[in-house]
């Protein structure tokens, strides 16, 4: 399960500044009607309407543009030229991978932009794809091992690992730990998994293969996977969530301190979701419920789930069954499901929006995209239906932020921004200042 945005380019104008506010229908002519308490109550109005405009106003620029600046800095890499951060707790550690000079990728953790390479299972590759959340120290993602796959199967590995060694290699879903890293059993019969999320009760959850042949699956994929939970032992153990009734495989997403997990249900397919995502799920109390309705059956994906049970996300175009044209959603039990629009004013138009992160006080991160993906932008929606450029706000920043991939509960965004100097992928910070 992976987003097809993976080239981003910097070049772009700025998005165009919203129009004037429109004069009102009072003037002189309404108000006076030749004697003097017509003068008085001109006087009046125009006081009121005066006021009025000015808070008007000032309610527009707030709901437009928000009232904090960023300081935005680059975190260290591996050498290579290609690094992305894709999880951010409130303790500020960052997450996620960096390439190394041979293009191998490795699992990263930053803390006070101090770099921590978490190795990997034995196998060239290893990262943290998802925003993992949780405070008490436990870091997951994929790693490839030291063994071939036995099928022939590309896995998920395919999509988050750069050649020529992204498959090839039997791939487990790991937890890092007190500077140690280990691999995560399957379901029986099981040769890959993968690991996204987890919460602070050590309960970690992800995908798994198991032992059945499918016809459903398809390209390289052979084996059924099914979402998974993991309780931290010693042992460690897993346990299947159920699926969406007629589906045959999925994967979770995300979990919260309350049990609470997201995640996709549907069939074999890829690996990688496309009709794995027919159905957008939220697990809870053992009962698999579906999110939705979405127009298309395909690609729609929580990506991550707060305290408060609010999911974000992306669902499917009903014209793209690759998932080549996306769409942000956020969902509610109070609200249901609210589209989170791209970014208006743009040449060549936004028609692509992907919800990434959430935090406690609802505010969302993301991308917005053309249709030829020629210019991404990362993107915060705060409580609106539009989001905003963060590159409009990263003050004296060089590089172009090209994707927000989490945010915590102190508003700080990390994500992947492109240095114009020398074209290298780069992890970036940004911490909200007054």
């Amino acid at each position: 399960m992976t987003t097809p945005k993976h080239i981003f380019n910097s070049h772009s104008p700025s998005e165009v500044p919203p129009s004037a506010r429109e004069r009102g229908p009072y003037s002189a002519h309404h108000a006076i009607k030749g004697d003097y308490n017509g003068w008085i109550l001109l006087l009046i109005i125009l006081v009121v309407l005066g006021g009025a405009a000015l808070l008007f106003a000032q309610n527009v620029a707030a709901k437009g543009k928000p009232s904090i600046q960023y300081q935005v800095s680059t975190l260290p890499s591996l050498g290579g030229t290609s690094s992305g951060g894709n999880s951010i707790n409130n303790q500020s550690w960052a997450a996620g991978y960096s390439r190394m000079p041979n293009r191998d990728r490795h699992a990263i953790l930053w803390r006070n932009s101090a770099l921590t390479d978490l190795g990997t299972l034995g196998g060239p590759n290893s990262s943290v794809t998802w925003n993992v959340k949780n405070t008490a120290g436990i870091i997951v993602g994929i790693s490839q091992t030291a063994d071939p796959q036995l099928l022939g199967e590309s896995w998920s590995s395919a999509n988050f690992y750069s050649t020529p060694h992204n498959v090839g290699y039997i791939n487990l879903g790991f937890v890092w730990q007190q500077g140690q890293m280990r691999g995560l059993p399957n379901f029986p019969g099981g040769n890959n998994g993968f690991a996204t999320g987890a919460n602070n009760l050590g309960q970690v959850v992800g995908w798994a293969e198991n032992g059945v042949h499918d016809p459903s699956c398809c390209c390289t994929q052979v084996l059924q996977f099914r979402p998974a939970m993991w309780t931290l032992g010693p042992p460690d153990q897993i346990h299947t969530l159920p699926l969406i009734p007629g589906d045959t495989s999925g994967a979770a997403t995300a979990i919260n301190d309350n049990g609470q997990i997201v995640g996709i249900s549907g069939t074999c397919d890829q690996a990688v979701g496309r009709h794995t995502a027919k159905h957008a799920v939220l697990w809870e109390n053992g009962m698999a419920i579906e999110i939705g309705p979405f127009p298309a059956e395909w690609w729609n994906t929580p990506t991550a789930i707060n305290q408060h049970g609010d999911v974000v996300g992306f669902a499917g175009d009903s014209a793209f069954v690759d998932g080549d044209i996306l769409h942000a959603f956020k969902w509610t039990r109070e609200d249901g499901i609210r589209p989170l629009r791209p970014l208006k004013g743009r040449t060549p138009q936004h028609v692509d929006s992907e919800a990434y992160g959430i935090n406690e006080a609802g505010q969302v991160v993301g991308v917005s995209c053309d249709a030829g993906q020629t210019d991404c932008r990362a993107v915060i929606w705060d409580h609106g239906a539009y989001p905003i450029d963060l590159n409009d706000f990263k003050g004296s920043y060089s590089g172009v932020l090209l994707l927000a991939r989490d945010i915590n509960d102190k508003g700080e965004i990390t994500g992947r921004a492109l240095d114009p100097a020398t074209g290298a992928l780069i992890v970036y910070l940004a911490v909200p200042v007054d």
